[in-house]
């Protein structure tokens, strides 16, 4: 039995039990048993604790991260059992908003933080991690998805030994089940780039969007490639109002060959053997009374064939212009739609499943393993003759582009777009169509044409005329047979001049009888505006941007309120061409084409590990902070006071102004912020309204969209997508609206009418 009473300690001696907990041990002075106290004394003082031992947690399980729901549910299920399947829901840390959030002084370190929406994900990320046996890191296969894996492994607090990092370019069952055998760590040379792209952008953003603020306007901004894209649009509206047009005529020929009785087109091309100068009306008036005298004989006929091969498949940039040119879609639809079909759509197939490759790429590269299958496809389809000897491999546009990765494509061209446009929304169809047809054709075999050149020649006592026809007809239609890509409207190819049909019994030495002369006047061009096709097509081959930067540079000019998009043609408005001037003025490099296009090249040089991103960092910095300290002290102060409209506020009587927002022009109060009233800003067209006689004013949707409806809305419904006319129509009196860009029609009898008829100014 142990004797409870308190007594001292004999030869006490300080220590620390198992846990390194301190303790004093000895015996009783009056019985020796051994005493034990728990507490720290002063002889523990100058005593080290042992180590607390590591309490090591059993961990069970593989834990995989990837950026979106859709993906997550895809990934989990091709997965199996064993494996928790979790969505960051993209980006989990970034830098502040509020702040600069890099430390220049200190080598550009980058202040990250997780905000507020994103701390609950976090929370749970880093308690399955700190559980799971295995951690995989599964974001999208580029920059930004490495630098979300990095994020990712910090927030969480991942042990880097423990990170695996796995790239999969399709989301299939194969591609995925293959990635997750052959895992990597994460590539800090990717993250680096990513990462001095972000600060570079952030050092741009944060220093001259604060200036433009104060010198012009709020909500405004700048940025490596948006002001260089800006500047593009601007130069080239420039461009259109310094064009003086130059008349110029062309003379063509109605022909028809001896013993036949087809006629044919032919066009002058020589005047005794120069080429025909025809400025103005009174040049050509005497040629064609000469021509009108000649004997006209063909002299020579001109037998060919010409291939014609197919487009490479998708990359980033060529989808977003196909997409654009034949379906209408903007940059940032189609990447949105083709988000959707990358992470997965359910088909019919039992759970969700890839349809497209990634994205984001600017590699036409094809794995051996997609063209196998296309071939055979196309064979068993089309037939042999409609396959190359060898499958056709294409070269990249872009100097710098991640051969790695591939082109996009269907992830099966056995899943016809006709199996799954069931399963599919209308717009999201269309895309994938585009996507199937273009990749089926470019493993085709050429498109092959049999060409046909005449020359006839025509002699008068004074002159000798040459006119020349040429045509073709398609001898094998190859890949046509699947797809044609669409005319880029901004460029003329060979094809547009002259394509006739000539008829088939023309040999050399025939006899021809004019039947008319044909006289046309005509006026050069000006370059046509930027639609975001050509815009797009114009960074990539200039080396400015990335496939991932091309939609949101698109979207940020014009939220801005620099471009406006009118009949899919980019125009600059005037706080456009102001904030263009001023760049120019005091930030030349930033706007210069070659400055930007070389700062891409030093992120490729980055990412590959043949740069240090805080060297390239300070080399742009020190020139940067210089322009930024003679815009501050030099830019000029052009802001102007919010225009007044000539009317009252019906809260509190205070005069009624024009300001700018976010999503442009404005109408509020001049008493801001003491008095929040505000309306839209109606653009008045001039047309008056059908149904109520009110003005018709030009609105957007919240997408964007441009349609016209009454200012009398809501007492009034009257919408229309097509712009109205002013002219009403000749045939009822009702409105007419631009059908497109030849035709009128009216609302009303559904009559059309020629522009050039009704609005001769308004046809080039």
């Amino acid at each position: 039995m142990k004797c409870k009473t308190k007594r001292e300690m004999k030869d006490p001696v300080a220590m620390f039990n198992a846990k390194g907990s301190p303790v004093t041990v000895g015996v009783c002075t009056v019985c020796g048993t051994k005493l034990y106290r728990m507490g720290r004394t002063d002889a523990h003082a100058g005593l080290t604790p042992p180590e607390k031992p590591v309490k090591v947690e059993k961990r069970d399980g593989k834990l995989v991260i990837v950026e979106s729901p859709a993906k997550a549910k895809t990934v989990g299920r091709y997965l199996g059992k064993g494996y928790t399947v979790r969505a960051s829901v993209g980006h989990i840390r970034d830098l502040l908003k509020s702040q600069l959030s890099v430390d220049v002084e200190n080598n550009f370190t980058p202040k990250y933080r997780v905000p507020n929406e994103k701390k609950d994900v976090v929370k749970e990320l880093k308690k399955l991690a700190q559980k799971a046996e295995e951690v995989y890191l599964a974001p999208d296969p580029d920059r930004e998805g490495e630098s979300i894996s990095w994020h990712l492994m910090e927030a969480a607090q991942i042990e880097p030994e423990r990170a695996k990092r796995v790239v999969f370019h399709e989301i299939t069952e194969s591609a995925v089940k293959d990635a997750f055998s052959h895992p990597r760590q994460i590539n800090m040379d990717l993250v680096d780039a990513q990462q001095a792209r972000r600060v570079l952008d952030r050092l741009v953003g944060y220093s001259i969007s604060p200036i433009l603020w104060e010198k012009v306007r709020g909500r405004l901004s700048a940025g490596r490639v948006q002001s260089v894209a800006l500047r593009l649009i601007v130069e080239r509206e420039r461009e259109i109002e310094a064009f003086v047009p130059v008349e110029y005529w062309s003379i063509h020929a109605e022909l028809q060959p001896d013993g036949i009785k087809s006629t044919f087109l032919a066009k002058l091309a020589k005047i005794d053997e120069k080429d025909p100068e025809l400025p103005n009306e009174e040049t050509v008036k005497p040629i064609l009374v000469d021509m009108e005298t000649a004997a006209y004989t063909v002299t020579k006929v001109k037998r060919g064939e010409r291939r014609r091969k197919p487009s490479a498949p998708f990359t980033t940039s060529t989808l977003q212009q196909e997409a654009s040119r034949k379906l209408g879609f903007t940059a940032k639809r189609t990447m949105a739609l083709a988000q959707g079909l990358y992470e997965g759509q359910d088909v019919g197939t039992g759970g969700t499943t890839g349809l497209i490759t990634y994205m984001r790429t600017d590699s036409t590269n094809v794995s051996v393993g997609a063209q196998n299958e296309a071939r055979q496809y196309i064979k068993m389809k089309y037939g042999a003759d409609f396959l190359p000897p060898d499958a056709p491999l294409y070269k990249t546009r872009s100097a710098n582009a991640q051969e790695a990765h591939e082109a996009i494509r269907p992830t099966s061209v056995e899943r016809d777009p006709e199996q799954v446009k069931e399963y599919l929304e209308p717009a999201m169809y269309k895309l994938y169509r585009l996507i199937w047809q273009r990749f089926v054709a470019s493993q085709m075999e050429a498109a092959v044409y049999d060409t046909l050149q005449v020359e006839v020649t025509g002699k008068t006592n004074e002159h000798t005329y040459l006119l020349r026809a040429s045509g073709s007809t398609v001898k094998f239609v190859g890949f046509l047979v699947v797809y044609e890509e669409a005319k880029n409207e901004d460029v003329k190819s060979e094809e547009d001049d002259e394509n006739v049909r000539i008829p088939a019994g023309v040999v050399e030495g025939q006899k021809q009888e004019l039947v008319r002369l044909i006289p046309e006047q005509h006026f050069t061009q000006p370059p046509p505006r930027y639609s975001e096709a050509s815009l797009v097509q114009a960074l990539e081959e200039q080396g400015i941007g990335r496939p991932s930067t091309y939609a949101p540079t698109l979207s940020t000019i014009q939220a801005r309120g620099y471009v406006v998009r009118e009949e899919k043609r980019l125009m600059p408005t005037d706080i456009g061409m102001q904030v263009n001037d001023l760049m120019l003025q005091y930030f030349p490099d930033i706007v210069d084409l070659q400055f930007t296009a070389r700062m891409e090249e030093d992120l490729d040089m980055i990412a590959s590990g043949q740069a240090e991103w805080v060297e390239v960092m300070h080399e742009f910095y020190r020139p940067f902070a210089e322009d930024v300290k003679k815009a501050q002290a030099e830019m000029p102060v052009t802001k102007s006071e919010p225009e007044p409209i000539g009317r009252q506020c019906p809260d509190d009587g205070g005069e009624l102004v024009i300001r700018y927002g976010r999503f442009g022009k404005f109408i509020s109060c001049a008493n801001f912020p003491t008095c929040r009233y505000t309306e839209p800003w109606l653009e008045k067209i001039g047309v008056t309204c059908p149904k109520d006689g009110g003005e018709l004013v030009e609105r957007k949707t919240r997408k964007g969209r441009t349609f016209f409806g009454c200012e009398n809305y809501p007492s009034c419904d009257f919408t229309s997508w097509k712009r109205p006319l002013k002219q009403p129509c000749p045939n009822c009196g009702n409105l007419l609206v631009i059908s497109n860009k030849r035709e009128a029609q009216c609302i009303n009898c559904q009559e059309t009418f020629l522009l050039e008829e009704i609005v001769p100014e308004t046809v080039e």
